[in-house]
C-alpha cells in the first residue's frame, strides 16, 4: 500500500492501551495499524478489534518485554488459570512422572530468586531463577548436562524466551553443585533434629568402564512416624581398595554428616568383604560407646541379597536342565507346524492351561521361575512330543524332571518372599521375621529329600541361610516383637518348630535381648557425650536428667542402671511389661504399625523410642525394580563421564528433590 498520502489518526475513541505501541494510519476508507517497533502493518479497522494487535505485541521481537502483561486480558488470564488447574488435576490422575512435573512446577514457582530480574509489567523475568530452574530440571530427570549445548535445545529456549541468556555446560554444572550445597544444608539440619537413630545401608553401583561408586543411604523414622530414606553420599571407589580404605571412607562420611553418634545399624550385602567392613566400623563406634547392646543389632545383612544368592546357587545346580528346557521351547516355537502339533497333543492330554510356553529373561530370575512353572504344566505334553517327534532331540529324563520340579518349588517360595519384601516402597522391619522363619523351615524340610542331589543342594542353601540367620535373627525377632499383633507370640510359635528341644533357650535369648535393648533406651542413649547428661524414665514417671559433668557418663552409667533395675522391683511397671501383658491387637489387612506407635507413644514413651529405632532398619535394601536381578545398579552413562564430585552432587540432590516432592 502506498502510504505517501496517508495520515495518522489521533482520536479519543482509541481507548485500548495497544495504541501506545501502534500508529493508526488512514488512507481513504482503509485504516492500518503500524507497529512503532518493527513497522509491521496490521488491520486498523474498528471492526477488527485489538486482539490481533495485542498478540503481535506479545511476540514482537523488536520490542522489549516491558509491559507485556498488560496486554493479556483478564479473560485470557482466567482461561490460563483454569487451564493450569485442569492440567494439575489431569496430572494427578496420570502417571507418576507427569505428576512429578506438575509438583516441581509448583516448587519452582515457590523458589523466588530476586537477582538479575527484568520487569515485565505485573510479572518478572528472572535470569538467575530460570538458570536454576534449568539446573533443577536436569537433576530431577537425570538429563545430561551437555543438553544445554545441544543446538535443538538452544533454538527451543531462544524462541520460547528470547531474554534468557543461554548457559554453558560449565555454568549449569556449577549451578547444579550450588543446588546440591543448598539442599545438603537442609538435609543436615533435618538429620540433626531427628528424634531417633539412623540405619545406614551401603550399595555398590557400577559406572561406565570398571568404575564403581559406593552409595550410602540413611534410613530413619521421622517425628511424624513416617519411614524415610535419603542418600547421603555417592563416592567413587577403586575396586582394588582394601576393606580398611572402604571402612575409613564410610567413617569419614559419617563424621562429615555428624551422624556417627546417631548410628543404630548398618545394612550390607552378605560377603566376606562386608564382614570385615562391619567389624572395623563397629569397633570404632563401640570405642566411643555409640552402639546399643554392644553392637548386637549393628551388623545387619540384606535379606533379599541372601535370597538372591540362594537362587543363583540353586539355578546353577540345575543349569544344564534349565538350558534343555530353553532349547525345547525354542524348538517348539521354531515352526508353526511344530507348534500346532504341540497344541493338538496338549488337548489330547487334557491340558487346558491358558498360559503358553515362553523363553525367560536370564537376567531376571523370576522370569526363569515363570518359564519353568509353565514348562512343568506341559510336562506330559513334552514327554509325548519326545515319543512322537523324531526330530525332537532334547529330552529330559525322569530324574531331571524331578530335580527341576524340586528347584522350581524353591523358586516359588523365594518369589513369594521377595514379593512381600517389595510390596511396600518403605517396608518396616517387622514384616521379615515370619517370612524368613518360613524359609528356614522349608530348608530344613528340603534337606530331608531322598534324592541325594536335592538334599545336598538344600543343605548348601541352608548353610548359606544359616550364616545370615545367626547374624540377624535377633534383630528380626525384636522387630516382630514390636508388632502389637504378635508381640512375643511369633517367636513362641516359630522357634519350637525351628529349634526343637533347644527352643526354650533360644526364646529366652530373644527376650533377654529385648529387655537389654529396652533398658538401654530407658536410661538414655549410650551416645551421650562428655558434656551431655543421661536421660532415663521409669514407667510413666518424669524424665530425669543427670549431671553433665565431664566424667558423669563414665562414672554414673552403672549407677543409672542400678537405680533403674532396683526401681522395677518397687511396684512400677515398665512400658515393656505393660505392652506384653496387654491383649494382642487384632490382625487386619489395613493395619499400619507406624500409625499404631504414633498413637500409642504417650502410653509407651520408652518402648516407642525403641520401636522408632528398630522398625526403621531396612532389613532388605534392594529396590523393587532390581529385586529379582543379581547385578548391581548402574549409573547413567552421561553422568558416569563427569568428575566424581559432580556425580555425587547430581545423585544426592536428585534423591533429595524427589523425596521432597513426594512429601
Amino acid at each position: 500500500m502506498d502510504m505517501s498520502d496517508a495520515v495518522i489518526v489521533k482520536s479519543s475513541r482509541l481507548k485500548s492501551v495497544v495504541w501506545n505501541d501502534f500508529d493508526r494510519i488512514k488512507k481513504g476508507d482503509t485504516c492500518v495499524a503500524v507497529c512503532r517497533h518493527c513497522k509491521k502493518k496490521l488491520s486498523g479497522s474498528s471492526t477488527s478489534g485489538t486482539s490481533h494487535l495485542r498478540n503481535h505485541l506479545i511476540r514482537c521481537q523488536r520490542r522489549s518485554s516491558h509491559g507485556i502483561a498488560q496486554y493479556i486480558s483478564a479473560r485470557d488470564k482466567r482461561k490460563e488459570g483454569t487451564l493450569a488447574i485442569a492440567n494439575f488435576n489431569i496430572d494427578q490422575d496420570s502417571n507418576k512422572d507427569d505428576n512429578t512435573v506438575s509438583l516441581v512446577n509448583i516448587k519452582f514457582e515457590q523458589a523466588q530468586l530476586k537477582e538479575d530480574s527484568v520487569n515485565t509489567g505485573t510479572s518478572n523475568f528472572d535470569q538467575r531463577r530460570s538458570r536454576f530452574d534449568l539446573a533443577r530440571m536436569i537433576i530431577l530427570h537425570g538429563y545430561p548436562l551437555a543438553m544445554v549445548e545441544h543446538v535443538g535445545f538452544r533454538a527451543f529456549v531462544k524462541n520460547l524466551q528470547p531474554l534468557f541468556e543461554l548457559v554453558s555446560l560449565n555454568r549449569v554444572e556449577a549451578d547444579c553443585i550450588e543446588i546440591y550445597e543448598r539442599e545438603r544444608k537442609k538435609v543436615n539440619e533435618m538429620l540433626d533434629k531427628l528424634p531417633g537413630k539412623i540405619s545406614l545401608s551401603a550399595d555398590v553401583w557400577n559406572a561406565v568402564g570398571d568404575a564403581e561408586y559406593l552409595c550410602l543411604t540413611s534410613n530413619y523414622i521421622d517425628e511424624s512416624w513416617q519411614l524415610r530414606r535419603r542418600i547421603l553420599n555417592f563416592i567413587r571407589i577403586d575396586p582394588s581398595h582394601t576393606e580398611d580404605m572402604v571402612s575409613e571412607a564410610i567413617m569419614t562420611c559419617l563424621m562429615d554428616w555428624d551422624i556417627d553418634r546417631k548410628l543404630f545399624s548398618m545394612i550390607l550385602d552378605s560377603c566376606s568383604t562386608s564382614d570385615n567392613i562391619a567389624v572395623r566400623i563397629g569397633e570404632r563406634l563401640l570405642q566411643n560407646r555409640f552402639l546399643y547392646c554392644n553392637g548386637q543389632l549393628f551388623d545387619i545383612r540384606c535379606a533379599a541379597n541372601v535370597i538372591n544368592a540362594m537362587v543363583q546357587h540353586a539355578l546353577g545346580a540345575v543349569s544344564e536342565i534349565v538350558n534343555k528346557i530353553r532349547e525345547t521351547i525354542g524348538y517348539i516355537k521354531s515352526s508353526q507346524i511344530i507348534l500346532a502339533k504341540f497344541n493338538v497333543m496338549a488337548k489330547e492330554v487334557g491340558i487346558l492351561s491358558q498360559k503358553g510356553l515362553f523363553l525367560d529373561n536370564p537376567s531376571q530370575w523370576n522370569s526363569t521361575y515363570s518359564m519353568l512353572e509353565v514348562a512343568l504344566e506341559f510336562k506330559d505334553v513334552l514327554i509325548l512330543l519326545q515319543e512322537n517327534d523324531t526330530a525332537y532331540k532334547v529330552c529330559l529324563s525322569d530324574v531331571e524332571w524331578e530335580r527341576v520340579t524340586a528347584v522350581t518349588s524353591y523358586l516359588k517360595l523365594f518369589v513369594e518372599v521377595i514379593n512381600v519384601f517389595t510390596k511396600s516402597k518403605y517396608p518396616t522391619a517387622n514384616i521379615y521375621f515370619p517370612e524368613l522363619c518360613d524359609v528356614k523351615l522349608h530348608l530344613i524340610e528340603w534337606s530331608k529329600n531322598s534324592d541325594e542331589f536335592i538334599s545336598s543342594l538344600a543343605s548348601r542353601l541352608r548353610s548359606k541361610f544359616d550364616e545370615y540367620w545367626e547374624k540377624c535373627s535377633l534383630g528380626l525377632a525384636v522387630a516382630a516383637m514390636l508388632d502389637p499383633r504378635f508381640k512375643m507370640k511369633l517367636v513362641d510359635y516359630y522357634y519350637p518348630q525351628i529349634y526343637g528341644s533347644m527352643s526354650a533357650n533360644r526364646i529366652e535369648e530373644v527376650f533377654d535381648g529385648v529387655k537389654a535393648l529396652y533398658n538401654e533406651h530407658s536410661i538414655g542413649s549410650p551416645l551421650a557425650s562428655h558434656d551431655q547428661g543421661l536421660a532415663w524414665q521409669v514407667g510413666n514417671g518424669p524424665l530425669l536428667l543427670h549431671g553433665s559433668g565431664k566424667d558423669s557418663r563414665d562414672r554414673l552409667m552403672g549407677f543409672d542402671k542400678f537405680l533403674h533395675e532396683t526401681s522395677q522391683g518397687e511396684g512400677t511397671k515398665s512400658d515393656l511389661d505393660k505392652y506384653l501383658e496387654e491383649p494382642l491387637f487384632p490382625r487386619n489387612v489395613d493395619f499400619n504399625i507406624l500409625n499404631w506407635w504414633r498413637v500409642h507413644t504417650p502410653r509407651y514413651p520408652v518402648l516407642s523410642m525403641m520401636a522408632r529405632n528398630v522398625l526403621g532398619i531396612p532389613m532388605s535394601k534392594v529396590v523393587p525394580e532390581l529385586a529379582f536381578n543379581h547385578s548391581a545398579r548402574v549409573l547413567d552413562r552421561d553422568w558416569s563421564s563427569l568428575n566424581p564430585a559432580t556425580v555425587q552432587a547430581l545423585v544426592c540432590s536428585q534423591d533429595w528433590i524427589r523425596s521432597e516432592l513426594e512429601n
